[in-house]
């Protein structure tokens, strides 16, 4: 009798962990602010019965290996022209879900109060991932310092007048907060600045346009865009209360696309 008890109490705490494990969205973020909103919408997903476990990289490849291996649910850390540029590149099948966030890339320096100042031969640091190198080199040409040739993502070697004989230092995008103290300018995503505790609202020499096509999105491997923790994570993250979370801790840093 009681090896019957122990048994059929084993099978229930069994069934309870298969249960609590099949419960639990496990997604990979950067830091600064896409772990921070999605810590913000822990309980909100607990009230629906997922625990959320927020597992943070500081690189761009790694979580998206991980989101098409299934080692993690999904991902919040970049937008669509890096998605396209990476399942293109990678093999990799991984689908955009949900807009959640506009983060303006921003021009710093610790030399210079603005462009404008920019001297002869300066150098200016920018991310070396193709896509989001094209668009920091979109807002130096927006600056009028440079122009290039027509082409599907933007490198210096497309440059085709540079007046003022700029040099272009490509590093990796989380490198770039601690290179401003070698180089002039530094075109920084602002997921980075924030976390090196730079406010792009207030920092940035040059922050580029709202209208920016690069909104931050949450993604997950082709075929689970319909599931119910997908579902589930859209709905927290496109809420209201988030909204008002990002517009008050952020402050027209990051700014909230739905």
């Amino acid at each position: 009798m009681k090896l019957r008890i122990l048994l059929l109490a084993f099978f229930a705490s069994f069934a309870l962990s298969a249960n609590a494990a099949q419960k639990e969205i496990v997604v990979g973020a950067t830091p600064v602010p896409h772990a921070e909103i999605l810590n913000f919408i822990k309980p909100m997903l607990e009230k629906e019965g997922y625990k959320l476990n927020v597992k943070e990289f500081n690189d761009y490849i790694q979580p998206n290996l991980a989101t098409d291996s299934g080692e993690i649910d999904a991902n919040f850390f970049q937008h669509i022209p890096y998605l396209d540029e990476f399942n293109k590149n990678k093999g990799t099948k991984l689908v955009n879900v949900a807009g959640i966030h506009l983060e303006p890339m921003g021009v710093y320096s610790k030399k210079y109060k603005s462009l404008n100042d920019i001297k002869n031969g300066a150098t200016i640091a920018v991310p070396n991932d193709p896509t989001n190198e094209s668009r920091a080199l979109d807002i130096i040409e927006n600056a009028k310092l440079v122009s290039f040739k027509k082409s599907g993502l933007k490198t210096p070697i497309d440059i085709v007048e540079n007046p003022k004989n700029l040099k272009f230092k490509e590093l990796k995008a989380a490198q770039l907060p601690r290179s401003l103290d070698d180089v002039d300018f530094a075109v920084i995503n602002s997921n980075y600045a924030l976390d090196a505790k730079l406010n792009p609202t207030k920092d940035a020499v040059l922050l580029e346009s709202k209208s920016s096509p690069y909104v931050n999105i949450l993604v997950v491997k082709k075929g689970n865009e319909n599931s119910d923790r997908t579902k589930a994570l859209i709905k927290a993250l496109q809420s209201k209360e988030v909204k008002k979370f990002i517009q008050d801790k952020y402050k027209g840093a990051v700014i909230p696309a739905f």
